[in-house]
């Protein structure tokens, strides 16, 4: 894969390298991985937008730092899942929305584990 310079070009940087599958680099597991797309405005600060396609690996395993998709009583939500003085809790990216305590939630899932965000620039 070419790299691009966000300096001065490099003149001796006179090719591309053909054909990139952006499948294979975003999906490896592809039986696992889904497209969502985002509803709401919770994860601005993490540069997750409303409208975004996100992708989401059901096999990776959820730990905290993750930005994840669970499941709160039917409904689908899309949190950084985190640990906060000894408990795993659901936090937005966005201060208008509290973090939900994993213990205090009602029933919960996490669904999978978001690898990639697409939105235009």
């Amino acid at each position: 894969m070419a790299v691009v310079e966000a300096g001065f070009p490099s003149p001796a940087d006179d090719y591309i390298e053909a054909g990139v599958d952006l499948n294979a680099q975003l999906i490896p597991r592809p039986i696992s991985t889904f497209l969502l797309r985002v509803s709401g405005d919770s994860m601005l600060a993490a540069g997750i937008h409303h409208g975004d396609l996100l992708l989401v690996d059901r096999s990776l395993q959820p730990c905290p730092g993750r930005v994840v998709v669970a499941v709160l009583d039917g409904a689908f939500t899309l949190k950084r899942l985190e640990r906060h003085r000894g408990r795993l809790r659901l936090q937005a990216a966005h201060p208008a929305y509290p973090p939900l305590e994993l213990d205090r939630c009602g029933e919960l899932q996490i669904w999978g584990v978001a690898t990639h965000v697409i939105h235009p620039l």
